[in-house]
């Protein structure tokens, strides 16, 4: 199994980034990648997360990935760094950003951002004082913000935030707070493996939870946290279909997301982890892997699969055929059945949404109910990812 599908994928989104970002140096919004803000001006505010794209630009810029045409091309770095710089100056003066909704101070997209533009600028050398006060001020509002709901992997981005910025700027000022938000990370994970998301097992975002997690143990080794992230890749195999492809709507926040990287980095310690990666690019090599080309998070897997292709592991394991028999989730309520040339995956607490496979093909995907009730002269409606 090649890994250049890793590298060939995120290559393709480099184009439309490009296209949503502001590339005239005289313009006021000169390095913004919110394109519905800076242009269509359809909304008033920039998303915070879109500079998030700044790391994509970084890593294709210094990767010589194959037929990669803005590897070592100046303008690409100039994008770079004024996208980093107009994550400062968009910023509340907290340090804290907005993205889908005015004065919203999201962590999540202030996570994702700040772990783009402190590795972009690592990646590339730079050398700015605005970009690194810019850093400390966003650290020191996410190592004391507490969003509602409990989403683990933003939990992750920000341990990661705190130490790769700890070791960029020589300080220790946030390991109280690192060491608080890991706790909170590592009491999250369910004796299952899964960890939790919007109450739930959502194996999509567990993958990102990983891929943070194997880098934080990189940085710094924790017995507890390799302990940790063997449970979580253990989980995670699970949720490979037959196919290649990966979750679905019976996962607690209906995604598809796959990010690899991780399984990467943990498999240099634990070979089971790249049998992961090498099932899922049987899915990517017949195109059966979703598209990621959102606006809003193309980002996201275009980093995370250029990584992955820089880390891939040369020695791996022969994939042999998975075992028959059942695995039932039972904190998360779900089923996995596995008999000869039948796999099926259902959820029992989001009544029976499942996906069946058959000769490594899926066959049928129940994705929650949908329906219409005439009340009189009115029409009353319920979909189930609205409820």
């Amino acid at each position: 199994m090649t890994k250049d599908l890793f590298a060939q994928d995120a290559l393709a989104q480099i184009p439309k980034i490009l296209t949503l970002l502001d590339r005239n140096p005289h313009s006021p919004t000169y390095g913004c990648f919110d394109r519905n803000f800076w242009q269509y001006k359809i909304i008033d505010f920039p998303s915070g997360m879109a500079q998030e794209f700044v790391w994509p630009l970084a890593l294709v810029y210094n990767t010589p990935l194959a037929d990669n045409p803005f590897y070592q091309q100046p303008a690409i770095r100039d994008w770079v760094e004024a996208g980093i710089l107009y994550a400062a100056s968009s910023a509340h003066p907290d340090g804290s950003c907005d993205d889908y909704f005015p004065f919203e101070r999201a962590g999540g997209a202030a996570a994702f951002s700040l772990l783009a533009c402190i590795e972009s600028y690592s990646e590339l050398g730079l050398n700015n004082i605005i970009a690194l006060k810019f850093f400390e001020k966003r650290a020191d509002w996410l190592a004391h913000h507490n969003e509602s709901g409990r989403l683990t992997n933003h939990q992750a981005l920000i341990v990661l935030c705190l130490d790769l910025l700890s070791n960029l700027l020589q300080t220790n000022k946030w390991d109280r707070a690192r060491v608080q938000r890991l706790e909170k990370v590592l009491s999250w994970q369910n004796p299952e493996g899964w960890f939790v998301e919007y109450e739930g097992c959502d194996p999509g975002y567990h993958t990102l939870t990983i891929s943070c997690l194997a880098r934080i143990h990189q940085l710094r080794p924790d017995p507890r946290l390799q302990e940790a992230l063997i449970k979580a890749v253990e989980l995670a195999a699970q949720f490979v279909h037959p196919d290649g492809s990966y979750g679905g709507e019976y996962t607690s926040r209906n995604t598809y997301n796959f990010f690899p990287h991780g399984f990467e980095v943990v498999g240099e310690w634990c070979p089971k982890a790249l049998e992961i990666n090498d099932r899922f690019l049987v899915g990517l090599g017949k195109g059966l892997a979703p598209c990621y080309a959102d606006d809003h998070i193309i980002g996201h897997h275009t980093w995370n699969y250029i990584l992955t292709w820089r880390d891939f592991v040369k020695d791996r394991p022969k994939l042999t055929p998975r075992s028959t028999g059942r695995v039932w989730l039972k904190e998360a309520q779900i089923l996995i059945d596995r008999q000869h040339n039948t796999e099926l995956y259902l959820a029992l607490n989001k009544g029976g949404v499942f996906k069946l496979f058959r000769d490594n093909q899926l066959v049928a995907s129940d994705t929650h109910f949908s329906l219409q009730v005439k009340d009189g002269s009115k029409i009353k409606n319920a979909v189930g990812h609205l409820v």
